[in-house]
């Protein structure tokens, strides 16, 4: 089996609607993408932010300014639908409880749990508006601090599926890298997922980014599958020409690592599946 949970049904350029991606038609036209790449399971899972119950959680201004959904009639949309439903929810030090609240009174299949900010809070890894980059910033304060807090949302229970889980290197080399070991970063990540259990996603969405590679890095998987991890398989694609993208490159990447299962969610529930082949 393939699957592909991580994705969007709209782009996340400012100006786009529920009204217009979220139709039968636009699901089509993934579900026809994903058939031709032979992926069995698809499912959907928008960015939390985009609900106006988020800003219960947190008031970024990031948030405040895209919370404009209503996350009840996205989840009746997508229950109307062949789609898997998921959403994800960046990780918030401090909000867990409100977090809970947020996703419990949901029937959701999955929740991906991804870490964007880090620092003070305001600052992402990945959004030119709000980046953690501006100014003198160390790197090795950077990337501890990312896979501390990568760390904590393992750890904290509220997810199944930990999302892009290098996502600090989305940049590539034009912004600074650590001199030490990246090994040592990724460590405490490592422990947390192999206490909490929780699935840790192959991503090709790091091949469209200036990175140029899957999330995570092989090193990262490496100690991941040492630690006894289970793994998602997902694109991240926010258009249907990316779903399953460069699936081929993901597939041979878990075989090379030893892994020939991948997880599959329904009602926050996991089971493994074997891992198939792309196709066309």
């Amino acid at each position: 089996m393939l699957t592909d949970y991580h994705l969007h049904l709209r782009p996340d350029e400012a100006g786009t609607t529920f009204e217009r991606y979220f139709t039968a038609e636009n699901v089509d036209r993934y579900l026809a993408a994903a058939a031709q790449a032979g992926i069995e399971e698809l499912g959907v899972s928008e960015h939390v932010y985009r609900f106006r119950q988020a800003l219960d959680v947190w008031s970024h201004p990031l948030w405040v300014e895209n919370a404009v959904d209503d996350i009840d009639a996205y989840c009746e949309f997508v229950r109307g639908t062949p789609l898997r439903l998921g959403v994800e929810c960046d990780y918030v030090p401090g909000a867990e409880e409100r977090i809970a609240s947020l996703l419990g009174a949901r029937d959701f299949d999955y929740v991906v749990g991804s870490v964007h900010f880090v620092g003070d809070g305001d600052a992402a890894v990945d959004h030119d508006g709000f980046d953690v980059w501006e100014g003198a910033r160390d790197a090795d304060e950077v990337w501890r601090r990312y896979f501390e807090a990568l760390a904590d949302c393992a750890r904290s229970g509220l997810y199944d599926i930990l999302a892009h889980p290098d996502l600090v290197k989305v940049w590539g080399r034009s912004r600074p890298l650590p001199d030490r070991d990246l090994r040592a970063f990724y460590e405490p990540a490592v422990e947390a997922i192999a206490e909490s259990g929780i699935a840790v996603e192959i991503s090709t969405a790091g091949l469209r980014k200036p990175v140029g590679e899957l999330y995570p890095s092989r090193e990262f998987a490496e100690m991941c599958v040492e630690a006894g991890a289970s793994f998602a398989l997902s694109s991240d694609a926010h258009l249907p020409e990316q779903v399953g993208f460069e699936y081929d490159l993901a597939v041979d990447f878990l075989s090379e690592l030893g892994i020939d299962e991948i997880c599959v969610f329904e009602q926050r529930r996991r089971r493994p599946a074997p891992l198939g082949s792309r196709v066309g």
